[in-house]
């Protein structure tokens, strides 16, 4: 279906450096062939090369990450001075160089995607051991060599750096604004970790989108994203409860939207997952807040769109 001329606007850009920590809020950002620059760039992992997150860390919802405001500029280059800050509650500031290290550690593993990343060193190590009180060291995703594709049969061409499913998450303030209507206690859109924070259009409506333009750059649907156990964690105080999943399970669950599916896997569904179709590597191509968000195409049913997701593992937005 042509959606004609319906227009919304990019209302925030959100960017998270660290797999599971605080997300950067900014004005504009550039992309590359994984996601917006600095997206998931680095990890937290155990002593064994595991992921760490918020499912099993929660407190890592509290550590507040810092770039320098230059870096989302488009082709910006880090020099000596440039560096990654990381604070934490009763922790003192790190400091990590954006200069790539050159340490590497092997068997670093994100669900099923197992491979060598660039390690931070014994600093970082022992700063994140001491926060979270077990073995920890944090790594870079290598841009220059790793290859992780997005693992979903819908976009399997598509590569992410440590970001759970999909490049981006879009997800409009309406729907947002729609499930508070249905809860006691409002949430915040943090809860939902999105990257492209869409304003001006109808609530859940952006789940039918197939395919939107930002600045000439072209974005196609995946999938629409089922949520783990993240959102009903407070990004401001790491307290776990059973909201927003609770409520979302009365009308977003897959049983809601697609009643007449032969098999139900009891998830609940809040945002878009996409990729970037015609990204080239140009040099200065960057989506800013305030763009006009241009759908192409749409799907006129939930029975077109995937809403299924993955079976097996309680993949999210992390």
């Amino acid at each position: 279906m042509d959606a004609g001329e319906q227009v919304t606007k990019l209302k925030s850009i959100f960017v998270y450096p660290i797999k599971s920590c605080r997300p950067i809020s900014t004005p504009q950002a550039s992309l590359t062939p994984n996601g917006l620059r600095w997206d998931r760039l680095w990890m937290v992992i155990n002593s064994k090369g595991r992921m760490y997150t918020q499912r099993v860390q929660p407190k890592l919802a509290l550590i507040q990450v810092d770039l320098p405001p230059e870096a989302f500029s488009p082709a910006w280059i880090p020099n000596q001075t440039s560096f990654l800050v990381i604070n934490g509650p009763g922790m003192n500031a790190l400091k990590i160089p954006l200069a790539v290290p050159s340490a590497v550690a092997d068997g670093v593993s994100v669900w099923e995607w197992s491979g060598s990343a660039l390690d931070e060193g014994d600093e970082a190590a022992n700063w994140f051991s001491h926060y979270l009180g077990k073995p920890s060291r944090l790594v870079r995703f290598d841009e220059s060599s790793a290859y992780r594709p997005v693992n979903s049969d819908y976009a399997r061409t598509h590569t992410v750096n440590f970001t759970d499913m999909y490049p981006f998450l879009l997800l409009s303030q309406e729907s947002v604004n729609e499930l508070n209507e249905h809860l006691s206690e409002p949430v915040s859109l943090n809860r939902f970790r999105a990257n492209l924070i869409v304003d001006g259009c109808k609530p859940f409506s952006e789940d039918l989108w197939d395919e939107i333009e930002i600045n000439g750059l072209v974005f196609h649907g995946g999938e629409l994203c089922d949520r783990c156990k993240v959102p009903t964690i407070n990004q401001e105080t790491a307290e776990m409860g059973s909201e927003p999943t609770k409520t979302l399970m009365k009308f977003r669950s897959d049983k809601i939207l697609r009643p007449s599916a032969q098999k139900h896997q009891g998830k609940v569904y809040m945002g878009q997952f996409m990729v970037c179709t015609n990204y080239s590597g140009e040099t200065g191509k960057a989506i800013r807040v305030g763009d006009h968000v241009r759908v192409l195409k749409a799907f006129s049913s939930y029975d077109e769109c995937i809403i299924l997701g993955s079976p097996a593992l309680p993949f999210g937005t992390d």
